[in-house]
């Protein structure tokens, strides 16, 4: 088994983790990091992007310099580099515990309990549920569930295409950290624009990417193409309306609109204006369409990363060739 074949692999063995066990309730991986992180931040901190930006560097360099050493480590036994790609997948992908969230949420609506709705909401996202209605939870839960298929599947895949392990540990890294410091508040508007500004960076290929496999998934096609196309840019976030967008086409929902984080209001952008608004069993749509996205996303990622192996494989033994026909 070459190097190529075993990370694909791994890959579909730890995406076949993440789908029947989740995530842990306790000791994940990125837990640890993020402890980690903090108590480097704690040592770090200054108003300043200098700061922020070596706060940022040691952590991601750290993570990918981990998980090259690892590589190396195992060398080349294509079984071991497997097990450290599934391992791999299994710490970065997040999509059965964002379904399972989103669903908890859908069965209060349901069962007319906003109180636990709201209460369970924080799970998924950053916005303030105290004031929203049946309507309102319902349209978070469907953008939550579209910007982390995003996040937490398939830019993650992404880069595990372009870069194998390093690349799956180093992105999870870039987006905790943005979770953790790259918001606007006034003590991490200096020092988190680092890793907000890499997060943006690292997450623009898979953003599109999730858009292309949406379209690809919507019973719609068509329609999820035309409002992704139209829609997508408009968001504040270069990344965030390209999944969302596609999302509220290929559900045939409207999305976007004035979102309330603490004291913090956002009027933000309709995805979908001529579309209906989001209903509650329009979450359950959401769940699968995301399964499917993250399933493509996974072919595409195997199908890459063995394609570029291959290529390697065939000019190495091609330079081998032409090297030994020069030298007789």
């Amino acid at each position: 088994m070459r190097t190529h074949t075993a990370f694909a692999v791994g890959a579909v063995a730890g995406y076949a983790v993440d789908a029947l066990l989740a995530d842990p309730r306790r000791g994940h991986p990125v837990a640890a990091f993020g402890s980690a992180a903090a108590a480097l931040e704690r040592r770090l901190w200054r108003d300043h992007r200098g700061a922020g930006a070596a706060f940022t560097a040691l952590c991601v360099g750290g993570v990918a310099a981990g998980a090259v050493a690892a590589e190396r480590t195992v060398g080349r036994s294509a079984s071991a580099r497997a097990l450290l790609a599934a391992g791999a997948v299994w710490t970065v992908l997040g999509g059965t515990s964002l379904t399972r969230e989103a669903r908890t949420v859908a069965a209060a609506l349901q069962a007319d309990d906003l109180d636990a709705a709201r209460a369970r909401l924080p799970h998924l996202c950053g916005r303030d549920p105290r004031h929203l209605d049946r309507d309102g939870l319902a349209r978070a839960v469907v953008e939550s569930v579209a910007e982390n298929t995003a996040d937490a599947v398939v830019n993650a895949l992404t880069w595990g295409a372009l870069a194998g392990t390093p690349g799956l540990l180093a992105f999870r890294a870039v987006n905790t950290l943005d979770a953790m410091v790259g918001h606007r508040s006034p003590r991490q508007l200096r020092f988190g624009w680092a890793s907000a500004r890499l997060d943006d960076a690292a997450g623009w290929p898979g953003a599109r990417l999730t858009a292309l496999l949406t379209v690809a998934a919507a019973p719609e096609p068509g329609r999820a193409w035309r409002v992704w196309r139209r829609d997508g840019s408009a968001h504040p976030s270069p990344n965030a309306g390209q999944a969302e967008s596609a999302f509220a086409g290929a559900l045939g929902v409207r999305l976007g609109g004035t979102l309330a984080y603490g004291s913090r209001v956002e009027h933000r952008p309709v995805l979908g204006a001529e579309l209906r608004p989001v209903a509650v069993g329009d979450i359950e749509r959401a769940c699968r369409l995301s399964r499917r996205v993250g399933l493509l996303a996974l072919g595409t990622t195997v199908a890459a990363r063995w394609a570029v192996g291959r290529l390697r494989s065939t000019g190495t033994l091609r330079s081998t060739g032409t090297r030994k026909g020069a030298g007789a």
